[in-house]
Formats: C-alpha cells, sequence, structure tokens
C-alpha cells in the first residue's frame, strides 16, 4: 500500500495547510492518507480554526490557491483517515467538544497512528 501518514504539531497555518494539501494530494492519486492532529496543530481541527496568520487563508484564496476549507473537505471526502491524538488533548487541555463535528475523527495515540501507517506508506512530521 502506497500513501502517508502525515504528524501534524504545529498551529500555524502554512504547516496545517500543507498537511491538508498533501494528503489530498495523495488522496487524488488513490494513494491513502492518515492525518495525525496532536500538540497545537490540534487547534487545526477546532471551530473555528485557530491557527496562527490565518489570514493568508484569505490571501489564499483570491490567490486561487486551495483555502483550508476546501482542502479539508478534499480530505474528508476523499477518505482521509482523520486521529485526534488523545495525549495532545489532554496535555493542551482542550475539550473534545471544542472540536469540529464535521470531520469524521478517532481519538487515539501514537500506536493507532503506527498502525495506520502500513508498510510502504510514508511518514511525515510537520512543525
Amino acid at each position: 500500500m502506497s500513501g502517508l501518514s502525515i504528524i501534524l504539531r504545529s498551529d500555524r497555518y502554512e504547516d496545517a495547510h500543507y498537511a491538508l494539501a498533501m494528503a489530498s494530494a495523495a488522496l487524488a492519486v488513490n494513494q491513502a492518507a492518515v492525518l495525525f492532529f496532536t500538540m497545537a496543530g490540534l487547534r487545526a481541527l477546532m471551530q473555528p480554526p485557530r491557527l496562527q496568520d490565518w489570514s493568508r487563508d484569505a490571501t489564499n484564496r483570491e490567490r486561487g490557491v486551495g483555502d483550508f476549507e476546501t482542502l479539508l473537505q478534499a480530505c474528508v471526502e476523499l477518505g482521509a483517515r482523520f486521529i485526534v491524538c488523545e495525549m495532545g488533548l489532554r496535555s493542551l487541555a482542550i475539550d473534545r467538544a471544542a472540536l469540529r463535528s464535521d470531520v469524521p475523527f478517532t481519538v487515539a495515540g501514537i500506536v493507532t497512528l503506527l498502525e495506520e501507517t502500513r508498510p510502504g506508506m510514508h511518514l511525515l512530521e510537520i512543525s
């Protein structure tokens, strides 16, 4: 199996945007994509997202670059696996209820991420 598992532990807009772009590109060419949100990266799944430099989203949209919502919805629709790190939620005292209800995520840990990263997949960290 080919594909990507991406660990997002940054709350920078650029990092979250690129994680979604990488995952949606993999899915578009029939590769698996696992997105693991942990620590500050969990803020990308809050409603609204609490990312540094969020104003870049509007700039991207104006310039014809896929914006955050477009990329996120593409990942959802194309079947990305979303994992929210239980340890990260506890560490940052983020209530699960503060996360988006329109993203089908599982709360789990690093072991689940490693199990979901099948032989032949690449494991990337964006931080």
